[in-house]
């Protein structure tokens, strides 16, 4: 049960005031000033709970990742429960920006240690061998929280209108040097059509092919 306040306040709404402060505004928007005027009440009432804006930003990432790993509830065979897992996290950041920079800021916070206890535990449960388990969770990992912060960036940046700019740059490939540059050339139509989302967990299911073969 959440520890509450005479108030009424508990940490559990501190952080979901502090959650949809970072989803407006980003980290910057994030204030105890803000807060306090969110929540309609004064300060003592926040350090009550958090001791500064480092301990508030950990806090609404656990909750983040907390139901990420809640929601992916694991009844499938291992390397599906790994996709919906992946999936899951590439979502969250992608709703929530601000929690992929948060794990990279500080890795040792109990969020990623979720994160690699979940991925790690079902790579067990695909039976990679120990040598290589450390390693291939590792790139998993890196793989998906990489991508998803990456995505997540972008999407921010291309608010306004991603295929617009997707179609600049493919235009841009397309009219390359084929012989200097085949792959990008190639390429160039995939980019302006490409779903990202769909591009990711196609990179996981890369991951897990190359996962296989440690047998």
């Amino acid at each position: 049960m959440a520890k509450r306040r005479a108030d009424g306040l508990s940490k559990e709404v501190i952080v979901q005031a502090a959650a949809a402060i970072l989803d407006d505004g980003g980290e910057a928007a994030l204030t105890f000033r803000a807060l306090t005027a969110r929540l309609s009440t004064g300060y003592g009432a926040i350090y009550h709970h958090v001791a500064n804006k480092s301990d508030l930003l950990a806090a609404a990432t656990d909750a983040v990742i907390a139901r990420v790993m809640a929601d992916a509830v694991v009844e499938d065979e291992p390397r599906e429960a790994l996709r919906t897992v992946s999936l899951g996290l590439f979502d969250a950041i992608d709703a929530h920006p601000w929690v992929g920079a948060q794990l990279s800021r500080e890795p040792w916070r109990p969020a990623l240690l979720e994160v690699y206890e979940r991925i790690g535990g079902l790579l067990v449960a695909l039976d990679v061998p120990e040598q290589a388990l450390f390693d291939a969770a590792g790139a998993l990992v890196n793989y998906v929280l990489g991508v998803a912060g990456q995505n997540a960036a972008n999407a921010r940046l291309l608010a306004t209108d991603r295929s617009a700019f997707l179609g600049d740059v493919a235009a841009q490939w397309a009219a390359l040097d084929p012989e200097r540059y085949p792959f990008v050339h190639r390429a160039a139509t995939q980019l302006r059509e490409h779903d990202d989302r769909e591009q990711f967990l196609a990179g996981v299911d890369i991951f897990l092919a190359g996962i296989a073969t440690l047998h």
